[in-house]
């Protein structure tokens, strides 16, 4: 076996991932078929168009509401636990829906709720599952285990759709839901049996509103991450109008049945397998600016003849696009998961989630209305020259390179000794470092940016630097800390390689080297 392949299945050698993802694997199988059935069950409806781009709204919109909550919780929880929860959850769900469409009294309101209620179930287990792969797996192994994740999305989009069809034509609808809340007792059944490992922080450090803040603050001064989202968006916007409204596009413009819809969401799901298979050594010769550019540009001309192909040649038309959403998903998916620091990773993902199937809901509703007034085959073409025009962007705003940042965390070489009383450890602490610059202090100026970045994303607030007018070669760095405890979690758990060698190169700047102070609030007679 060569190395490119041995890279890309090795994790599945790791008996807890293998049965993790394996169960996950099933599930989603059952999700798609889940789609289908609910899609289909609309496409009768007045305004189909917009129903159906409707229900991977209700899907996707869960995760924007609830998935930095989840995130914060994955953080200081048993991640099993919660696994196991939202499994049983959405096994209720499930045989809610499958008793109320057996029934007869599944109205389209009715379907779109309980399929909110679903993606609710898979907001909450998203960010602890997706956290607890780095514990499952080496270091080394994390990108390809990364990778599996979308692999298995895939794959269940290859099957699932295709024996949903099938089942829908034979068996009717409520079947396939059924299949769907079996599958969910399946994972429930896997998590059970696995001893999974579920580390997590202490809430003693840091509270749950404290963790939510920290992990917006986290993302919002990490540019690494920020350029992720971004270029995550600038696909998704446009890219989403295929899965809005290929169900669509299978009824009113191919004629197909829910078999035939089934077929065509397995191509999509083939050519993402062959994709992911090919990732690795693509990733490698070409680099993951190009591959993301290049996808996005192949995904845009597919879209394209979409809207004007009707014949057999659709087949290789999806394969191609099912190939260029895989390269560039999973691309960007292991980006963010080789990056995070251990410590923000379960909510720095929950913020990929959000922003994944967020803008996932928001796409899909817009594409469904646009269908609705102009057509489908137009929709597709406006959706084809944007997504090209997002793909050209690559050369203003690429992935930026991470290459020999250690994301590993390391502890403060130089920890404060605080003499202070505790009972005189008032409020936050305000923090000052003060540096003699007697060379170059242009380039430590430019170096103060990477520097208030580390300090913010750690817990650091209104960070300055300050340069004497006296003494031009005196300059100081000033943060606010929430408290003593949090600035500990700073010079610690949160500190890694990449902040300690950003710190360390600001110190170097100063001769002598820096002094540094904590300053608290001084009760003075006033608060007495």
């Amino acid at each position: 076996m060569n190395a490119t392949r041995e890279g890309a299945w090795t994790p599945l050698r790791h008996p807890v991932f293998r049965a993790l993802w394996l169960a996950a694997l099933i599930s989603t199988i059952g999700s798609w078929m889940q789609t289908v059935g609910a899609q289909w069950l609309l496409l009768d409806q007045p305004h189909a168009s917009t129903l159906v781009a409707l229900v991977q709204t209700a899907s996707s919109l869960p995760i924007l509401l609830f998935a930095l909550p989840a995130g914060v919780l994955a953080e200081f929880l048993d991640r099993r636990l919660i696994l196991l929860g939202a499994q049983a959850f959405q096994t209720a769900v499930g045989v809610a829906l499958v008793l109320l469409t057996h029934a007869g009294q599944m109205s389209p309101p009715l379907l779109l709720l309980l399929t909110f209620l679903l993606g609710a179930g898979a907001a909450a287990q998203l960010p602890a599952y997706q956290a607890l792969i780095p514990d499952l797996v080496p270091t080394r192994e994390l990108t390809s285990a990364a990778a599996l994740g979308s692999i298995s999305v895939n794959i269940a989009r290859a099957i699932g759709p295709a024996i949903a069809g099938l089942l829908i034509s034979s068996l009717g609808v409520t079947f396939v839901f059924a299949i769907n809340t079996a599958t969910f007792a399946v994972f429930f059944v896997v998590l059970v049996v696995v001893r999974v490992p579920s580390p997590r922080q202490s809430l003693s450090a840091e509270g749950f509103l404290a963790g939510l803040a920290a992990g917006g603050r986290y993302t919002r001064h990490a540019p690494v991450v920020r350029r992720i989202l971004l270029r995550l968006v600038l696909f998704l916007v446009p890219a989403n109008v295929l899965w809005a409204l290929l169900a669509v596009l299978a009824s009113q413009r191919l004629g197909l049945g829910a078999s035939g819809y089934g077929v065509l969401l397995a191509l999509l799901g083939i050519g993402s397998v062959v994709g992911a298979a090919l990732l690795p050594r693509l990733r490698t010769r070409v680099g993951p600016n190009v591959l993301i550019a290049g996808s996005s540009m192949v995904y845009a001309i597919t879209l394209s003849a979409l809207a004007t192909v009707r014949s057999s040649a659709i087949a290789g038309l999806l394969l191609l696009t099912g190939a260029a959403w895989i390269a560039v998903i999973a691309t960007l998916n292991a980006a963010t998961q080789t990056f995070l620091p251990a410590w923000v990773r379960a909510r720095g993902l929950s913020i990929y989630q959000l922003v994944l199937f967020g803008t996932t809901a928001v796409a899909s509703l817009a594409w469904g209305v646009i269908a609705d007034a102009i057509g489908v085959a137009p929709t597709f073409a406006i959706a084809a020259v944007l997504l090209a025009a997002t793909a050209l962007t690559i050369r203003i705003w690429p992935l930026l390179d991470t290459a020999g940042l250690s994301r590993l965390p390391v502890e403060a070489e130089h920890n404060p000794t605080i003499r202070l009383p505790k009972d005189e450890q008032l409020g936050p602490v305000v923090v000052t470092v003060t540096y003699t610059i007697a060379r170059d202090p242009e380039g430590f100026m430019a170096l103060a940016g990477r520097l208030r970045n580390s300090r913010l994303r750690t817990g650091g607030r209104g960070w300055r630097l300050l340069r004497d007018g006296e003494n031009p070669q005196c300059f100081v760095e000033t943060f606010t800390v929430a408290s003593l405890a949090e600035h500990q979690l700073q010079q610690t758990a949160r500190l890694t390689g990449a902040d300690q060698a950003v710190i360390q190169s600001a110190r170097d700047f100063s001769q002598p080297p820096p002094a540094v102070a904590h300053l608290f609030l001084a009760p003075t007679g006033h608060d007495r």
